[in-house]
């Protein structure tokens, strides 16, 4: 109770701290003071550290394939004005785990004052000036290759989505800052490895564990939650390993998720459902009471999703994550819901649309027939695309066979265009219709008619939709005549 208390007042200190912060700025205090109290707030709600952080010195493949022309010369180049450059996250867990790392993301005790006068200095171009205020300062090398180099960091105030900071120089205190303990560590590039949190013990146990109370870690940023279930696919060998007082902690502090947006959701998302044990993290995260906060309906259909998901597994192919969640919805409105909330892309949210609209593809004496059609009778997208989302639908309705089929068949060239249909056609607006006509007589042939034959259908087919232009217009005035 005391502690609790304790710590509520430590915020509340911070809190009019950084309202009064240009005070505090004029007596040279600011970072101090603010270090006392993290020192005080934090270190008593996380894992104990190590005394001595180093753990090991590398000399692997994996560590000594990053070192480019480019990253030589900018460690020369820290080493010259005596400030430290050290690799953090991500890529120290994965050269650990013996993977490339994708992204080299660097932590440095200089200011980015400091950072920007040297790099000035040595005549090396910066770009991207808008992770300045972040501390990230983004140095571009022999106009090769860009390094993004941020400085020690604490979090002064956060709101759930993002945070205040001041900056440091003590590595321990921006290791604290770090959502998971795999992800806590730093490499310098003499190959030792900084591990304050015990982040390397939990790799080769394979434990996903936040630094300090999970339930601290998560109401920083409630996108940690996302980020729990992708790493535990990125590194544990059981789906249900989880430690159920993290679970809790996920459950208690759900609703933040209704704070983050979309597209942050979505990138997380997308990878957990890109991943390793994509069903049963996705079930878990559900099982959470996720479900209202990243876009989906308040009864997901969870049994399709496992049908579509194990079918997909047992076939050999995967499925984007767009089409696995598709199979938890029911129809278009829950696809525009789910694009509501999470702003997909425009190929995502149309391939989802396509998919609810032609999973349920009736059988017909030519299985392959419909699925042609789906690509040569579309007007708006060019024809590769359309293919690619038709292959797409095939793998999610497990029609292996036809896809085998599908993917040899070459689209043929229609040997009519619009041109050739002007003078023969009343409207113009009347074109696309005919086209279309055409085209339904030109697949039910097997593609053989020629131009000449084709042309042929043309009266017929005009005479048709006149037709049905004339019927359309009485019912338009029959109910204008209503509405009078």
């Amino acid at each position: 109770h005391v502690s609790a208390m304790l710590n509520a007042l430590a915020q509340r200190t911070i809190n009019l701290l950084c309202r009064d912060i240009i005070t505090v700025r004029k007596y040279g205090l600011t970072r101090r003071i603010h270090e006392r109290i993290w020192r005080k707030t934090r270190m008593g709600d996380q894992l104990l550290s190590r005394v001595d952080p180093v753990v090991m010195k590398l000399d692997s493949p994996e560590f000594r394939s990053v070192f480019t022309p480019e990253l030589e010369k900018l460690a020369s180049l820290f080493k010259k004005y005596n400030y430290e450059l050290r690799i953090a996250g991500g890529a120290v867990r994965d050269i650990l785990m013996g993977k490339q790392p994708k992204d080299l993301d660097f932590a440095t005790d200089a200011t980015p004052q400091q950072m920007k006068d040297m790099f000035t200095s040595e005549e090396i171009r910066m770009i991207n000036e808008k992770g300045e205020k972040h501390g990230t300062i983004t140095a571009r090398l022999n106009d090769t290759e860009n390094f993004e180099v941020t400085t020690l960091r604490i979090d002064v105030l956060t709101n759930g989505r993002h945070a205040q900071v001041e900056f440091t120089k003590d590595w321990k205190l921006d290791a604290n800052r770090r959502d998971l303990t795999i992800n806590s560590m730093f490499l310098d590039l003499d190959g030792r490895v900084y591990d304050y949190f015990y982040g390397y013990d939990d790799l080769k146990k394979k434990r996903i564990v936040f630094v300090g109370k999970a339930s601290v870690r998560i109401q920083e940023d409630y996108l940690r939650i996302l980020r729990y279930f992708r790493f535990y696919g990125r590194i544990m060998d059981s789906p249900d390993q989880h430690d159920e007082a993290t679970i809790t902690a996920l459950k208690e502090n759900i609703g933040g998720l209704e704070q983050i947006s979309g597209e942050r959701i979505w990138s997380e998302w997308n990878k957990i459902l890109s991943g390793t044990f994509a069903l049963e993290l996705t079930l878990k995260l559900l099982e959470c009471g996720s479900n209202r906060y990243i876009g989906l309906p308040e009864e997901p259909d969870v049994e399709n999703f496992r049908k579509i998901y194990e079918r997909a597994q047992s076939n050999n192919v995967t499925l984007k994550p767009i089409s696995l969640i598709v199979s938890m919805l029911k129809d278009e409105y829950e696809v525009l819901k789910l694009h509501e909330r999470l702003k997909l892309s425009n190929s995502d949210r149309d391939l989802a649309i396509f998919l609810v609209q032609h999973r349920e593809c009736k059988s017909c004496e030519k299985p392959l027939k419909p699925y042609q059609q789906l690509v040569l009778l579309q007007q708006i997208k060019r024809y590769d695309i359309l293919k690619e989302d038709v292959k797409e639908l095939l793998r999610y309705c497990g029609a292996m066979q036809l896809l085998d089929e599908f993917e040899q068949w070459v689209i043929p060239k229609f040997p009519i265009n619009g041109n050739m249909l002007i003078k023969y056609v009343p409207m113009k607006k009347m074109i696309g219709n005919v086209l279309i006509e055409l085209k339904r007589i030109w697949i039910d042939t097997d593609f053989k008619l020629t131009n000449e034959q084709l042309m042929e259908h043309v009266p017929s087919i005009v005479s048709e939709l006149e037709e049905q232009y004339k019927t359309l217009d009485k019912e338009k005035n029959k109910k204008f005549k209503k509405m009078k």
